[in-house]
């Protein structure tokens, strides 16, 4: 596969491995809790940080548990403004640097180079925190887009990539422009092969115009693909006993194990009266839907402009907000119905006004849903304009107007109303049933052969909230474990187990208990993993902080499975070679933080 070079690139290939890990810090008075509870790191969160380090900080608690990506990140367009400033441990690093131009600017023939640089470490930490069925989207105009794919080839994976989208941003002309710029670019990767997200992700209303044939195959997904992949080449039995291998010339749509689970499901449909190769049924909700396509109107999914005036209302006493061009969150809304489920975790580091939570909360309102967000904004207007872009739209906001709301969209000919008017009638009334309460009044429209049913509010003082909470987070000084020799900046208990569970496993943890006489922490199928510690600089030069036998004893009493033991303390009292006959590996802290892969 070829590989796009780039300056600085050898140097920041690995930078961040070497990103110091930072404990969150929750700020009370400026998170919104759910009433009757503290603010919290399992809820949602906006953390103030250089996103670099905020998504260091997160691996310990949050590696391979996000569901979807988004991020907006600058198109280095040489108007933006941005920095580049990565502290790379490279004195030619730093002496280019120190000679280069910042803020990055049209006349910087390097920065194509700096943008890469940047972009190269957060997309590697991104990807960690990826799920194994997770979905990863990026905005971009031509200034970038073309870079851009070359690097998450090389870091997902060539095979990752889903596709490249056109998203129509405007939908006005610029006449000084050779060419007057309509869309942005929308690219998709995925962590695990792409015909296996396709059977997870979700699909999009549908028009009402489609084929209504009585086929037995209606509504449901070939369970094939293009190309060949070894793992998903086998032979398949169908309810009638016929033998069946892929089609000629391509495979099935993933692997055996996974087909077996889609049985269980009872997802897969065999057409021809048991006889035909299988198909895969939608998930329930989902027998009127279409695949997403590439072209993404803004009819659709929203423009800049109307973004922009959304914005505004939200923020009605103030005259300018410095974010030029927001995505409308209609656009990041259809992302998240493709791409997560109940519970998803959604993650957005390059946060800006705040767009991405609002999408979730709105899609919550609408589903019922519970995913999860998580922004990241280094800019000093993360709690001023991103956080209280969040706090508004959960509680409510000043605004005096008329508020509206698409609650429904297909395309629609008259042929085709005529046919199915009952059908279409019904569904409208439906959606008058559930969110009639919630409007003044709901608009039913046909207009270029697209029905649409708005919803339609007055608001004379405040628009309504959609409810919902989050914790707002700074980040801490380095969990440094040097420090633990001076006793300066002890982390604390609950920060540093996360920190050496996350690098003695490379998995996070779920959740932080008490300590315990056996000094548990978690496991992981392998290993279970111990840590006696106190933010204490006298107890740490205690004996009450080493591994004795009477921890080993309460250690072995625990470990029902047999499995190994990691034993994180700052020393031990008895010998490494009766450890190991124990199934025991001591780690000494400071020195001996590492992960351990189980050679």
């Amino acid at each position: 596969m070829p590989t796009l070079e780039f300056k600085g690139k050898q140097f920041v290939y690995s930078h961040h491995l070497g990103v110091p890990f930072r404990e969150l810090q929750v700020v009370p008075d400026k998170s919104l809790p759910a009433d009757g509870k503290k603010p919290s790191l399992d809820d949602n969160l906006i953390i103030h940080g250089d996103n670099l380090e905020a998504l260091k900080a997160l691996l310990p608690t949050h590696a391979g548990k996000v569901d979807c990506i988004f991020i907006d990140p600058p198109y280095n367009t040489g108007n933006e403004g941005w920095c580049y400033n990565d502290n790379v441990r490279s004195p030619l690093m730093k002496e280019w640097l120190k000679k280069a131009a910042n803020p990055v600017d049209k006349e910087d023939l390097e920065r194509h180079d700096k943008w890469l640089c940047m972009m190269w470490p957060r997309i590697n930490l991104l990807y960690e925190l990826l799920s194994e069925n997770g979905s990863f989207w990026i905005t971009l105009d031509d200034n970038e887009v073309h870079h851009a794919r070359k690097i998450l080839d090389e870091i997902f994976g060539e095979e990752c990539c889903v596709g490249q989208l056109a998203w129509q941003k405007r939908t006005s002309r610029e006449n000084r422009a050779a060419l007057s710029p309509s869309i942005d670019h929308l690219l998709l990767y995925t962590k695990g092969l792409p015909d296996s997200w396709r059977l997870k992700r979700n699909l999009i209303r549908a028009s009402a115009d489609g084929d209504e044939s009585d086929s037995d195959t209606k509504g449901t997904i070939p369970f094939s693909a293009q190309g060949y992949r070894k793992n998903q080449v086998y032979k398949i039995t169908t309810p009638t006993g016929l033998i069946l291998d892929p089609p000629k010339g391509r495979c099935w749509g993933a692997t055996e194990s996974e087909f077996e689970k889609l049985k269980a499901q009872e997802r897969v449909y065999w057409p021809k009266n048991g006889n035909g190769r299988p198909r895969i049924k939608p998930i329930e909700g989902q027998d009127k839907a279409l695949v997403p396509n590439t072209l993404w109107l803004a009819s659709e999914v929203g423009d800049t402009e109307t973004s922009k005036k959304r914005l505004m209302e939200i923020f009605s006493e103030r005259d300018e907000l410095g974010i030029h061009a927001p995505k409308p969150h209609e656009l990041v809304e259809r992302i998240i119905q493709i791409s997560t489920s109940t519970n998803s975790v959604v993650l957005d580091s390059f946060a800006g006004s705040g767009t991405t939570a609002h999408s979730v909360l709105e899609a919550n309102k609408k589903d019922g849903l519970n995913r999860r967000f998580i922004l990241v904004e280094c800019e000093d207007y993360a709690d001023s304009l991103t956080a209280e872009r969040v706090r508004r739209v959960i509680k409510g906001y000043p605004y005096a107007g008329t508020q509206r709301m698409e609650l429904y969209r297909e395309n629609i000919t008259w042929s085709t109303f005529e046919k199915k008017q009952a059908k279409v009638l019904e569904h409208i009334a439906s959606i008058e049933n559930l969110h009639g309460h919630e409007y003044d009044t709901i608009k039913k429209q046909i207009k270029d052969g697209v029905l649409t049913v708005t919803g339609e509010r007055k608001v004379k003082e405040t628009a309504p909230g959609l409810g919902g909470s989050f914790t707002y987070c700074v980040l801490g000084e380095p969990i440094d474990i040097e420090s633990l020799l001076t006793g300066k900046n002890l982390p604390s208990f609950e920060a540093l187990a996360r920190y050496v569970f996350y690098t003695a496993t490379g998995q996070s943890l779920e959740k932080v208990g008490k300590p315990a006489p056996d000094g548990l922490i978690g496991e992981t199928e392998l290993f279970r993993v111990h840590l006696f510690y106190q933010p204490n600089r006298e107890w740490l030069r205690s004996n009450d902080s080493a591994l004795n036998a009477e921890r080993v004893t309460a250690i072995e009493q625990g470990n029902k499975g047999g499995k190994r033991a990691i034993v994180f303390a700052v020393a031990k009292f008895m010998s490494q070679k009766e450890l190991t006959s124990r199934r025991i590996e001591f780690c000494q802290l400071p020195y001996a933080v590492h992960r351990i892969l189980g050679d």
